[in-house]
This record gives C-alpha cells, structure tokens and sequence, in this order.
C-alpha cells in the first residue's frame, strides 16, 4: 500500500512541478511579448522624433544670413539716423 501511495505522491508532485512551470513560462512569454512592444514603441517614437529633429533643421535659418540680415539693419538705422540729423 506504501508503495502506491509514494507513487501517487511523486505523480502529483510533478503534476504540481509541470503546473508552476508552466505558469512561469506563461509569464515569461509574457513579459518578453511586453518588452518587445514596448522596444517597437520606442523605435517609433524614436524614428518621429528624428522626422521632427531633421524638420527643424530643414526650416531653420543659417546663423550666416541671419547675421548679414542684422548687420544691413543696423546700417539702415544707422543711416537713418545721420540722415535725420
């Protein structure tokens, strides 16, 4: 009787065995499909903000011309004003 009673009791401990390991798998599956998700998100957020960055740099304006632009606004002033007096 001892024997079929310690076989019962190895045959249930690794039902319970199979069960958590299938549950940890489940749950590393899981967390690997949440991180992949979330590694697809940031490479998204990450390609529109590169569009967003090269956008900016496409409209903005050359520190060269700008500086040419100042310049012919001071001598303008400048003339204005020797002309004014």
């Amino acid at each position: 009787m001892s024997i079929d009673t310690d076989q019962t009791v190895v045959v249930e401990e690794y039902a319970e065995l199979r069960r958590r390991l299938d549950v940890g798998l489940t749950r590393i599956d899981g967390n690997l499909a949440l991180l992949a998700h979330r590694g697809d998100q940031a490479d998204s957020d990450l390609a529109d903000l590169a569009a967003r960055v090269t956008a900016l740099e496409h409209h903005r304006w050359p520190l060269p011309t700008i500086s040419a632009l100042t310049a012919a606004g001071a001598l303008a002033v400048t003339l204005w004003q020797a002309l004014g007096r």
